[in-house]
């Protein structure tokens, strides 16, 4: 029983093991991807970012850990120091990740895709809007009841011209009226005034019989 054990054996002994993680960690430091199997993708990933983590660091202690577990590969502790290591200096873990192609003709075996993950790849955190708040959403209603006053008014204001206009009829009508009551009764004083000079004739007459 494989208590306390962690790891793959992936069917190799130790220093085959050891060797075959090596060279394949040196494959992906120099093409910056590998297609593999996925037991050896999984079990390569932490060592190679390990790697990563030593380079970043830059100094000559970091270099020679490095250059011990690549079993000597100078070329590919060059290109991790230089290019790779500087790449993710903001970037605290996770350098690598692993896409699963499918299976292999012949033994079916699950095929993945190990590589770097480039710059654009890291996506910015999402800046937190402020919610809208719901006051806005009742402005229509508002709007809506301040229509219906304006209309309101409008229509008291034409029953009041109307009105207006009724009243000024009705005293155009009255003055009317009298005017024409004035001007019927004008003609009827007129035989009055002339009656007068009549009975003053008679006076002065009967006052020279007199005399």
């Amino acid at each position: 029983m494989r208590h306390m054990k962690s790891g793959r054996k992936l069917s190799r002994r130790k220093a085959h093991r050891e060797a075959m993680l090596a060279n394949l960690a040196a494959s992906i430091i120099k093409h910056e991807k590998v297609r593999t199997t996925e037991a050896k993708a999984k079990e390569i990933r932490p060592f190679v970012e390990r790697l990563v983590s030593f380079a970043r660091r830059g100094d000559l202690h970091a270099r020679r850990i490095v250059l011990s577990r690549l079993k000597g590969d100078k070329d590919a502790v060059q290109k991790l120091f230089d290019e790779i290591g500087p790449r993710y200096t903001s970037r605290p873990g996770g350098y690598t990740r692993i896409l699963k192609l499918g299976f292999r003709a012949g033994d079916n075996s699950a095929m993945s895709l190990i590589e770097f993950v480039k710059d654009e790849d890291t996506k910015p955190a999402k800046k937190s809007r402020p919610k809208k708040k719901a006051a806005p959403k009742a402005a229509p209603a508002v709007e809506k009841v301040e229509a219906v006053e304006t209309e309101a008014p409008a229509e008291v204001v034409e029953e009041a011209t109307e009105a207006v206009e009724t009243a000024d009829e009705e005293t155009v009508e009255v003055e009317e009226a009298p005017a024409e009551a004035a001007a019927e009764e004008a003609p009827a004083e007129e035989p009055v005034a002339e009656a007068a000079p009549a009975e003053e004739e008679k006076k002065e007459d009967a006052a020279g019989e007199d005399k």
